[in-house]
């Protein structure tokens, strides 16, 4: 479990700025602290396509002092907020078709937390708006999108470290329209997935 505590270069909950707001987010059990910092995150930190900003974030500090992230720094965010306070968190990913119709298709991200009453439980803080209602509701999940079509998938696993190919997406382009222009989709990466 050690893996999904350490904190890292992207999930960096070490940073001053991230580990206070941790610490004002902490609440009296582990679940009410995953719940507020999942809200957090979800509610004020502005999703970059959603509104159209720049800077491109990539960093759990980057997140935090910019106010706005695309659903993967979102998460980083999250998950060194959870970290910060003693909560094992991952990354998760999710393949969906762009406009629910088929190709083309994306990666999404979003968290895993570790809840003692119900293990390893998925949360999508990527932001709601009239067509997204993300919730922590353990242990059924609420997730930002459904999987609706053939070729959208759960992609297997839980990550300790955003994947390379993500990382280098939110460092390469630096407005919100090229990192939406750039999305990667299963081709791009190295992880692979059985079909649907």
């Amino acid at each position: 479990m050690q893996e999904f505590l350490k904190s890292t270069e992207i999930i960096d909950w070490e940073n001053p700025a991230v580990f206070e707001l941790a610490r004002q987010l902490k609440a009296a059990t582990v679940e009410e602290t995953a719940k507020r910092c999942f809200e957090w995150v979800r509610d004020n930190i502005r999703h970059s396509w959603d509104y159209q900003l720049n800077p491109v974030t990539c960093t759990a500090p980057e997140v935090l002092e910019a106010g706005t992230g695309y659903c993967f720094a979102k998460s980083h965010l999250l998950a060194a907020l959870l970290r910060a306070n003693s909560i094992p968190a991952g990354l998760c990913y999710q393949r969906l078709s762009f406009h629910d119709d088929g190709e083309p298709y994306t990666l999404h991200g979003l968290n895993a937390v570790y809840l003692p009453d119900f293990g390893w439980y998925r949360v999508d803080a990527r932001g709601n708006k009239a067509t997204v209602n993300a919730r922590f509701t353990p242990p059924v999940e609420q997730l930002a999108f459904k999987l609706n079509i053939e070729g959208e998938a759960d992609i297997p696993g839980i990550f300790s470290d955003p994947l390379p190919e993500i990382v280098n997406i939110l460092r390469t382009y630096t407005t919100y329209d090229a990192v939406y222009a750039n999305l990667p989709d299963l081709s791009e990466i190295s992880i692979s997935i059985s079909p649907k």
